[in-house]
């Protein structure tokens, strides 16, 4: 039996999780349970019965106390991080944003393994959480359909790169034109996957695969222009590794975020339950080339990467703050990678990561100043400093 903690239990990822667990009640216990505010955790509590429950709601955190009292109840950031630290086997990090960095390192420090959905735990803090984990002897387990691909078709050292797969999100067919009038709204219809709003966004911009890019290559230990990005529409194909002869293994299945979750949670068995089988017969599988033109925030991903140090980290935040004012219908959408390059040239100056407190100054300040580019209505098509 394996004792889980769940980071982000109300989520898409947190509840797919969830029916993992309830495939496999004899090998997967839940112990412990983390949201925002969303009142659903009320009915999970009921259902799982975990002996610690982490908030960010006061009030939602006196009603759980009020309501379960064999249930020790944390509030905050500081709350979820020392829910992540609870001795257990398995911490799934399903957070959203930045936040969900603090608590992988708590958790890795505690000698807990991480079941990884939280992308910038890696995109922003990859070169503490990489060393941190080897020298804690903590396995990180990919969630994300794409790197648990690679994960799963890694049986050789001799590798020659990596074929990221890419669904090309609702907008993959759209022109420039169309693209500078797109909203969120349509943005929001994704054609293969069911995922929360700013992971559905960041497809639609490919800003998401940009992040996976950075993922890979601190997961894989690969380099940048080792990677590439394959449009597939199927999401049948979750990605792919190239070895030096030329041959390719890749891991196919139906689009269901379930399999990697289970996949994770189970490790080292491989699970026995099919959420949902792929047909293959009269099926045609298709991939083409990513448009970093009409693209452009997969382009400015790739140089961060390249980069590393806090480039990746200021993408990051800007990235967060602007796909929240395109959801709130302020910005159009090539105001994204607008003010992501004016973001990285404001605070970019070849910085090196020192420590923990340096990735979230850095990333306070941009939010800051994005926002307030954002108030001032400093947009247009941007002419000035680096090319991305």
């Amino acid at each position: 039996m394996k004792d889980l903690i769940i980071l982000g239990s109300t989520g898409s990822i947190g509840t797919q999780a969830l029916e993992v667990v309830d495939a496999y009640p004899d090998k997967l216990r839940v112990v412990g349970l983390c949201c925002a505010s969303n009142s659903l955790i009320i009915e999970q509590i009921e259902k799982y019965a975990p002996k610690y429950v982490a908030v960010q709601n006061s009030e939602l955190a006196d009603k759980i106390t009020r309501t379960f009292n064999d249930v020790e109840v944390y509030i905050g950031d500081d709350g979820i991080c020392n829910l992540a630290e609870k001795k257990v086997d398995v911490v799934l990090n399903a957070l959203v944003g930045i936040s969900g960095l603090r608590p992988t390192l708590a958790a890795i420090r505690a000698g807990n393994d991480i079941a990884l959905a939280n992308k910038e735990t890696l995109v922003a803090g990859g070169e503490l959480v990489m060393p941190l984990s080897k020298e804690k002897n903590v396995n990180i387990f990919p969630v994300d359909s794409e790197h648990s691909a690679i994960w799963q078709s890694l049986t050789a050292k001799n590798i020659s790169r990596i074929l990221l797969t890419a669904s090309g999100g609702a907008f993959r067919d759209l022109g420039r034109a169309d693209l500078e009038k797109a909203k969120a709204c349509d943005a929001l219809k994704h054609p293969n996957w069911d995922m929360g709003a700013k992971v559905t966004i960041d497809s639609a911009t490919l800003m998401n695969k940009g992040l996976e890019i950075i993922e890979a290559m601190y997961l894989f230990d690969v380099e940048v222009d080792d990677i590439k990005v394959l449009i597939h529409r199927q999401s049948v194909v979750h990605s792919m590794v190239e070895y030096a002869d030329g041959s390719v293994i890749a891991q196919m299945s139906y689009p269901d975020m379930r399999l990697p979750i289970q996949i994770a949670l189970l490790y080292p068995e491989r699970g026995c339950y099919a959420f949902e089988k792929y047909d293959f017969a009269g099926k045609n599988l298709s991939f083409e080339d990513a448009d970093e033109e009409r693209f452009p925030c997969l382009a400015i991903a790739k140089y961060c990467a390249r980069e590393k140090g806090l480039a990746p980290v200021i993408m990051n935040a800007a990235n967060e703050i602007l796909v929240k004012a395109y959801l709130d219908n302020k910005i159009n959408f090539y105001d994204i990678p607008y003010y992501i390059r004016r973001a990285l040239d404001k605070f970019y100056q070849g910085q090196r990561i020192e420590n923990e407190e340096q990735i979230y100054d850095v990333d306070i300040k941009v939010r800051e100043y994005v926002g307030y580019s954002l108030k001032r209505g400093e947009n247009g098509i941007f002419t000035g400093g680096k090319r991305y």
